[in-house]
């Protein structure tokens, strides 16, 4: 295969970005989109060009590092998968594909294609964990949880925080990550005694990290790889009532 890719580079977050395109061949249908983009790298580390900078981690669909706008849509043309997990196969020869980072205030541009998410680590840190005693596990069958409750958590600790959901959203909210991560949490026996007291302190960090306001029209599930439901995000409103009146 031959390709065009168009992509966005910018020297830091300060800097004025634009997109510039490359034309590279030798491209297997059976490679997968950050493979690709290697071979452009190579293309231009061997004519002395400043190579693209890019994300990425496991290149397994776990780690959530590698997520790019791919022809407008985050991660690329497929439903419920990451950039890594995309192959070429999904392009057609000759053409021409558009790749650009996250665009988000609270996700401010490193370089090229990689962008700032420390925003999430700090929603984590506020909230995010138990407090609980370290040391050697404790036997699984001393908490017994229920079928249906382990399964709704599971769901959402599935979350990798790849940031598609605040992306694509058109307010730029961060609602589905933090309500995952809160319901996740909230939803365990391990983690109810400090309920309340996490929902109200990451969901403030929330704020305080400029995410827009949620507006709950679905895009961030529609493209989160995981596919998160927007479900989450009524039952943290539900709770950051429920922990704001009992906090009175």
């Amino acid at each position: 295969m031959k390709v065009v890719f168009k992509i966005w580079r910018q020297s830091n977050k300060d800097s004025e970005g634009g997109f510039v395109s490359y034309e590279v061949d030798n491209i297997s249908e059976e490679m997968s989109f950050l493979e690709a983009l290697d071979v452009l790298n190579e293309k231009l580390a061997r004519k002395g060009d400043s190579v693209v900078a890019f994300d990425h981690d496991c290149r397994e669909g776990i780690c959530g590092q590698c997520g790019v706008f791919i022809n407008g849509r985050a991660h690329g043309p497929h439903a419920n998968t990451t950039t890594c997990q995309l192959h070429m196969r999904s392009f057609k020869d000759g053409e021409t594909i558009v790749v650009e980072p996250w665009r988000a205030k609270a996700f401010p541009i490193i370089k090229d294609l990689i962008v700032d998410r420390s925003s999430f680590d700090r929603i984590i840190r506020s909230g995010g964990f138990i407090t609980a005693k370290t040391g050697t596990a404790a036997e699984a069958n001393s908490i017994l949880i229920g079928k249906e409750v382990a399964d709704a958590a599971m769901d959402v600790a599935a979350c990798i925080g790849c940031g598609a959901c605040v992306a694509t959203c058109k307010n730029s909210a961060a609602a589905l990550f933090t309500s995952a991560k809160i319901s996740h949490l909230n939803s365990l026996p391990q983690g109810k005694p400090e309920a309340n007291e996490r929902t109200l302190k990451m969901a403030e960090q929330m704020e305080l990290e400029d995410f827009g306001h949620c507006s709950f029209t679905g895009s961030c599930e529609v493209e989160c790889p995981e596919n998160i439901s927007i479900s989450n995000i009524a039952k943290m409103n539900f709770d950051l009532l429920k922990a704001k009146i009992l906090k009175k």
